[in-house]
């Protein structure tokens, strides 16, 4: 549109008051949103909205504003306007954005957003998560259906979340209304801040055994997610950062959450706070291993990854370790909390960051015996939801347990679930090998044959014998490669490499023939100057024309030659090496001489020492068939004389 000099002139005139109104409302709402008063600021920026001003800093605030109090819905509708408003906006939003739109169950929306985000921001976790699993919700629906859960009757109207397992009774973090208690209010949400009560899970009547923990816990500013000892004498939980009734705040004025820890006393609790917390940053919501020896911890600490992180520290007595980051397989760019390790030594945890099905989702990974962390799986509906999904706590032994949420259905802001586990999770991407041993000549099963299954360097993993059928089967992890090997008595030795996918769940079949011949299960008896090719029924070692490197096919039948001088330590071969007649005869000594440096070579890399080796190329002075000099001779004839011969030497 056109403006003369004269409608501008005016305009700016006329609008003098409404921009400066506008100024002061953004002003306002900018103070209370660095003070994370949303609601307030919420209410200036809606506003300003209202009257027309348009701006990024308006709208990602606004979204902002919902998403972090977990309405989605309006937050996609803000985010939804910024990115409509502006193509240079921050990735962040984009991923905000994103999660919102999936909290609303709009995925293909959210996908579409997610593709802009990877775009933008590749080498952001998130991002990779996005393109590495695009099969995200199969993945979720195959672990989706493996919990019941139900309301528990001790809710109130406003927060209840955080439980934690205390004898036969339960704690909780809850911001309910009691009677004769001072009303305080928080300006993040303008509700009362939050305290630490337990109840008596076992009752009949468990809403009435509600009971706030003493005043030595609980503070006037927050308390919630505790953990316990096993012997219930020490608990660890989180407050805001008051201790001996002085409240501090960082260098920017806000005050944030510390570690504190409660230890029994005759009948009374001692609290002390932990002293690796900081007044510049969050350290909360603790969990404890299974031997109570380290303290796991969300925080936003300088040097993490995302928004906050998963860590742990040493308890060495009554003092503690340095912090340690989890690492990049559990923590990302987004927000990783609310740790929780079962029984059987698995972490759940809630993150935004890992793919999920909106907000919060809960998730699971396995801790191994060297204290590794393995692949982070949802845990899928019902226990996650297009809500926000935390506080996730489970008794192993009996496989029921307590999350909390603030999904639709609920009485209050968010509530507790109980749960019972109905089948056991997906917390590993295995596969199932189904194979089958048989007859290369007849085709017909060959029962009880050993068969081992092997990793890449040759180690066997596991072995098992052929059922009356000929089939076997082997539990496999995904994205690994392996071999299996089938041997009996009076056949051959056969074996198969193959690699997995990360496709979780899927059966791969294998077949493996075996001809008659010699084998591995029985001893060899093999006189000096014999060749294994033949003593160990092997394919012959081939070479392409005019190459010397170890093809595939060759690979897979050294492996059996390795095999043999493992098992007998004392044997020593010479490697020959032959090629066909075609090219110069003195180029061809040379293409041998490479081709059994090339074998020896494989072989030492094999774990084969260099002593029990020897070896040289005979180029084609010692063809196996007719096809000399000049002689027209087909491919196959040809390739019969490019081949490696082990003469045994010392047994």
């Amino acid at each position: 549109m056109r403006y003369t000099i004269y409608t501008i002139i005016a305009v700016l005139i006329v609008g003098i008051g409404a921009v400066s109104a506008q100024e002061k409302n953004i002003k306002k709402g900018n103070d209370q949103y660095d003070e994370y008063a949303f609601i307030d600021a919420r209410e200036a920026y809606l506003k300003v909205a209202e009257e027309g001003y348009q701006s990024v800093e308006l709208f990602a605030r606004l979204g902002d504003s919902y998403y972090f109090t977990a309405d989605y819905e309006n937050a996609a509708k803000w985010y939804g306007t910024l990115y409509n408003f502006s193509e240079d906006i921050d990735s962040e939003y984009l991923y905000r954005y994103a999660l919102s739109l999936k909290s609303t169950e709009q995925y293909a929306a959210s996908d579409a957003i997610m593709e802009k985000f990877y775009a933008m921001k590749g080498e952001d976790y998130r991002a990779k998560l996005f393109v590495n699993e695009r099969n995200y919700l199969q993945e979720i629906e195959q672990q989706s259906g493996r919990f019941k859960f139900e309301k528990v009757g001790f809710n109130s109207e406003l927060s209840d979340f955080a439980p934690a397992f205390y004898q036969n009774k339960l704690t909780f973090a809850s911001n309910r209304l009691n009677r004769g208690a001072t009303k305080r209010v928080h300006d993040w949400n303008e509700q009362p801040f939050l305290d630490l009560y337990q109840v008596n899970v076992v009752s009949e009547d468990a809403k009435n055994t509600v009971e706030r923990m003493p005043k030595v816990i609980n503070s006037k500013y927050h308390e919630s997610t505790a953990v316990y000892t096993k012997d219930g004498n020490t608990f660890y939980f989180t407050r805001n950062n008051y201790t001996n009734n002085e409240y501090k705040e960082d260098d920017q004025g806000t005050n944030k959450l510390k570690l504190y820890r409660a230890t029994r006393e005759n009948d009374t609790w001692k609290v002390e706070e932990l002293p690796f917390n900081s007044d510049q940053y969050s350290i909360a919501h603790p969990a404890l291993s299974t031997d109570e020896k380290t303290l796991y911890f969300a925080s936003d600490m300088p040097g993490g990854k995302g928004q906050s992180d998963l860590y742990k520290i040493a308890i060495k007595g009554m003092e503690f370790g340095a912090p340690e980051n989890l690492g990049e397989t559990i923590n990302t760019e987004g927000r990783e909390t609310f740790p929780f390790i079962s029984k059987d030594n698995k972490l759940y945890f809630s993150s935004d960051g890992h793919v999920g099905l909106g907000g919060l989702d809960v998730f699971v990974s396995d801790i191994d015996r060297t204290n590794a962390y393995g692949e982070v799986f949802n845990l899928g509906r019902p226990i996650n939801s297009p809500e926000d999904d935390f506080t996730f706590i489970i008794n192993e032994t009996t496989g029921s347990g307590y999350f909390a949420s603030n999904r639709e259905g609920g009485i209050g802001n968010d509530d507790i679930y109980s749960f019972k586990r109905t089948e056991k999770i997906i917390s590993k991407c295995t596969q199932q090998l189904e194979g089958i041993v048989l007859n290369e000549e007849t085709n017909n099963p060959i029962p009880n044959a050993k068969v081992l299954l092997l990793d890449n360097d040759n180690n066997m993993i596991e072995q098992t014998f052929a059922k009356d059928d000929g089939s076997f089967e082997f539990a496999l992890d995904c994205n690994t490669q392996y071999a299996i090997r089938a041997a009996k008595e009076n056949y051959a030795t056969a074996e198969k490499s193959f690699g997995t996918t990360n496709e979780i769940g899927k059966v791969v079949k294998k077949t493996l023939f075996l001809k008659t011949g010699n084998s591995l299960e029985k001893p060899i008896v093999a006189p000096i100057g014999a060749d294994l090719v033949k003593i160990l029924g092997l394919n012959p070692i081939y070479f392409d024309l005019d190459q010397d490197y170890i093809r595939a096919d060759a690979e897979i039948e050294l492996r059996k030659v390795i095999a043999i001088m493992k098992l007998y330590p004392s044997m020593k071969i010479d490697v020959r090496s032959h090629t066909d007649s075609r090219a110069d005869d003195d180029y061809n000594m040379d293409l041998s001489n490479r081709r059994a440096l090339s074998t020896i070579e494989f072989l030492m890399t094999n774990g084969i020492n260099k002593n029990r080796l020897k070896g040289k190329g005979y180029g084609e002075t010692r063809h196996v068939n007719r096809c000399r000099n000049g002689v027209p001779c087909s491919e196959y004839e040809h390739q019969l004389n490019r081949r490696s011969e082990f003469i045994i030497i010392e047994n």
